[in-house]
């Protein structure tokens, strides 16, 4: 296989270090990944400033943009030839629910996967990179396990994984699950700063709202790897007959 790797905590973020060092047998595994942490940078993509690539000593590329500014980059021209699969992670904490529109592991990914990549987003459940070998662990059979089965090769799909803080031996088999919700995040942070203005830091995520069984926060809560498959298209299919209607009559002028 041919594999690129990227995340949103950084190129030394030991997420990233132990998902290559879990893949890199498997085929030519190449890694280019940002400078800097950019958690909960989605989908962007920078249009007004340069973007630069640089080799560290390991080998891992690392760019001055987004999560998806690195797959873009690596996709359109950095790299001469396509990849047969995208990976994302592991990132240092979940990313369930609400959390995946704002993820830039998970925008890393669906950058793949909008090239016609198949594309895996993988996260820890917990901070802190705590058995951060045998999520790797985890995630390589999976990995494995979709080559196998013939999935590589085959329609792009994507994928968002969230794996426990457990050694190998006790983490329970993968559950196929939905998205959960969360409550409305807390309130923002003010402080004052040394020149007297007012400074604002966005609150933490809101606790789990709908975590019935079926959604990736139930899953995760019991042991369990959550495999949730994602799609790009924002239609709300369902309601198109009912705003057609009641946009018939409607008039701009």
């Amino acid at each position: 296989m041919n594999i690129l790797i990227s995340n949103d905590d950084g190129y030394q973020a030991p997420g990233i270090v132990a998902l290559y060092e879990a893949l890199k047998d498997l085929g030519r595994v190449e890694v280019v990944a940002p400078e800097q942490n950019n958690s909960a940078k989605s989908n962007a993509l920078t249009l007004h400033s340069p973007l630069y690539v640089h080799t560290a000593a390991n080998g891992f590329r690392y760019v001055n943009g987004t999560p998806a500014d690195c797959v873009h980059i690596a996709l359109t021209g950095l790299l001469d030839y396509k990849p047969d699969l995208v990976v994302s992670g592991i990132n240092n904490g979940a990313n369930m629910g609400d959390d995946t529109i704002y993820s830039g592991t998970v925008g890393a990914a669906m950058e793949g996967y909008l090239f016609g990549i198949p594309a895996i987003a993988f996260s820890q459940v917990e901070k802190g990179w705590g058995q951060i070998d045998a999520a790797a662990a985890a995630a390589r059979a999976l990995v494995l396990q979709m080559q196998q089965q013939g999935q590589i090769k085959g329609e792009p799909w994507l994928l968002n994984v969230n794996i426990p803080n457990q050694p190998l031996a006790q983490l329970k088999p993968l559950r196929v699950t939905r998205l959960g919700r969360r409550h409305s995040a807390e309130r923002v942070i003010t402080q004052t700063s040394p020149r007297g203005e007012t400074m604002y830091w966005i609150g933490s995520a809101g606790a789990a709202k709908d975590d019935s069984d079926g959604t990736d926060f139930h899953a995760t809560f019991e042991g369990h790897v959550s495999v949730t498959p994602l799609h790009v298209d924002l239609t709300e299919h369902a309601t198109l007959p009912l705003w057609a209607q009641r946009l018939s009559e409607s008039k701009l002028a």
